[in-house]
Parts: C-alpha cells; sequence; structure tokens
C-alpha cells in the first residue's frame, strides 16, 4: 500500500476547487442528488435512462478494476488529494465512465423531449465530462491513459445501449417479473465480485450502486402500476420559461427528498448493521466484521435499494401531499 499522506501546497485556488468540486460530480454526494433531481424535478422517462445507464456502467467499470488490477499512479511524484478511494485500482476510470454515460445519456434522453438545440446539448455534456476526467489527473487518482479509456468504454457502452433503451424501459415498467429480476441479480452479482488479496471499497462501491439502481427500477415498477401511468411522458415540451415560483418550487421539491433520503439512509443503514451484527454475533465497532462480505454486501444493498426506492416512491407522494408537483 503506498503513503498518500504527502503535503501539499495549493498554488492556484481556482483550480483546485474547479478540480475538487468537478471530482464530486463523479461521488455519491453527486449520485444521490442529481439523480433524484432528475426523477422529480426534470422527467422520469428522463430519469430511467440516467439510473440504467449509470448502474450498468457503474458495474462494469468497477468490475474491470478488479480484474485487470492496474495501480493507480505512484505517489510520489504525483500528491493524491483523495484517500478512500487509493485501496483501488486506476484502470478504467469509473469516474470518466460515469460522467461520459450520464452527460450524453441525458443529452441523447432530453433533446427528444425538449425543444433545444442538439449541438448546445453535446457541448455541454462534452464540458461536463472533460472537467470530470481532468479533475481524475489534477487529483493524483488516475492517468490520462485510465480516464481516455474510461470514457471510450462508457461511450461504446452508451452507444450500443440506445437502440434498446425503449424495450428495456417498457420491461422495467411493466414485467411481472421486474421486482424479483432486481432483488435476485444485482444480489448475485454482488456476492461474486471479484476477489481481492486486501480490502477495497470497491465491492461495497459496486453493492451501493446496484442497490440503488435496483430499488429505484422497482419503484418505477411499483409506480406505473399502481400510481400513475406514463403516457404523459410521450409528449414533447418546450423548456419552461425559469419564473421565480418555479425555482422555489423546485428548490422546495429537492430540499424535501433529500431531508427524506437521508433520514430514511440512516434508519435503515442503523436497523441493517444492528440486526446483521446480532445475527452473526459480532460488535457493530469492530470494522473488519464490517468488511466481510456477509455483511457488506446486504448492509449495503438493504439500505441503498431502500434509497432508491424512497426517491420514487415515497417522495413523489410526499411531493403530492404537499403540493409540491
Amino acid at each position: 500500500m503506498q503513503d498518500c499522506s504527502q503535503e501539499y501546497v495549493v498554488k492556484n485556488y481556482f483550480y483546485y476547487y474547479l478540480f475538487r468540486i468537478s471530482a464530486a460530480m463523479g461521488q455519491e454526494v453527486f449520485y444521490i442528488t442529481f439523480l433524484p433531481f432528475s426523477y422529480w424535478s426534470i422527467n422520469p422517462y428522463v430519469a430511467r435512462r440516467l439510473i440504467l445507464m449509470w448502474s450498468v456502467v457503474m458495474y462494469i467499470g468497477q468490475v474491470s478494476k478488479d480484474l485487470l488490477k492496474w495501480p493507480r499512479p505512484s505517489s510520489p511524484p504525483v500528491v493524491k488529494l483523495e484517500k478512500r478511494t487509493t485501496a483501488e485500482y486506476g484502470m478504467p476510470s469509473t469516474h470518466a465512465m460515469a460522467a461520459t454515460a450520464i452527460s450524453f445519456t441525458f443529452v441523447v434522453t432530453t433533446v427528444n423531449k425538449y425543444k433545444y438545440p442538439l449541438e448546445l446539448g453535446l457541448l455541454g455534456a462534452f464540458l461536463f465530462s472533460t472537467l470530470v476526467c481532468l479533475s481524475r489527473i489534477y487529483t493524483g487518482m488516475h492517468t490520462v491513459l485510465d480516464v481516455i479509456v474510461g470514457s471510450l468504454i462508457s461511450a461504446i457502452l452508451t452507444a450500443l445501449a440506445y437502440p434498446t433503451w425503449d424495450l428495456l424501459d417498457h420491461l422495467m415498467l411493466t414485467s411481472p417479473l421486474c421486482p424479483m429480476f432486481c432483488i435476485v441479480v444485482p444480489l448475485i452479482l454482488c456476492y461474486n465480485y471479484p476477489k481481492l488479496d486486501y480490502y477495497s471499497p470497491t465491492r461495497a462501491d459496486t453493492t451501493t450502486i446496484l442497490g440503488s439502481g435496483a430499488g429505484a427500477i422497482i419503484g418505477f415498477w411499483i409506480n406505473n402500476h399502481y400510481v400513475s401511468n406514463v403516457s404523459a411522458e410521450e409528449a414533447t415540451h418546450r423548456i419552461p420559461s425559469a419564473t421565480s415560483e418555479m425555482l422555489l418550487m423546485v428548490l422546495a421539491q429537492f430540499l424535501v427528498g433529500i431531508a427524506v433520503l437521508l433520514i430514511i439512509r440512516q434508519i435503515i443503514k442503523s436497523l441493517a448493521l444492528k440486526s446483521l451484527c446480532s445475527w452473526y454475533k459480532v460488535s457493530i465497532n469492530d470494522i473488519e466484521a464490517m468488511q466481510q462480505m456477509e455483511i457488506e454486501v446486504p448492509y449495503k444493498f438493504i439500505t441503498y435499494s431502500s434509497i432508491g426506492l424512497s426517491a420514487t416512491v415515497l417522495v413523489p407522494l410526499l411531493h403530492k401531499l404537499l403540493g409540491l408537483n
């Protein structure tokens, strides 16, 4: 393991904050805010495709890292500005993969629903993904090759998946097997995740991603069957004018939704950990026990599938109850 406790001096705060913020666009704080926001305040049609592509691309990227086992850049000479992911391998960059998939899927999906120039959307997607890629080089977490390969893999996967989006969307919404599939398949993938000689957070992160995606997709299915159908999504809309009332409504939706998700996360996380630790007779403060597959996988999957389900079912119902839609 490399020592990443090097001291450093920031000489250009503009680049420092620009790339630290850009790096956050590929982390949990972005996923747990932007993806639910896209469902609440943009369009469920768009959100379903974003969540699907994010889940698939991130799983492939995480598994690829632990199969290829290419190390991250040596420190020194680089200074690593992040600590948590230093135990992970570097090739490919999942930040680059997620940023490319999310940004270009967003453009390709919204351009059919809202009237705006495709060129402008593609430029925005290119700038977003480029900033995230550059942030991984700046923070010392990836090489140029890591981010290039990650972006290319993601672009290829998005292009290959694009013709299947409507079919997969139909199956997600209507198939009676959807809920069972979304529980069984992700759990099989998580329990059969590639094993390493030392502990790495990649399995935990992968379970978090698959759990969130599974919960959200089950929520889509529940909404279509028991709450409302999706016929209203088929229309093409103009981008609405940004009035103060609309901005306040969107802000209220966001704040209420995020507050609910954070509460759900804390409650379910606590209950899941206590139950699993009691079952396996280990202390909840035993870090090594928490890293064992028997506890880590179900705890992460239960917690984050609950968040995905709450984001797509509970929060929209609460918005409706509070008159925020």
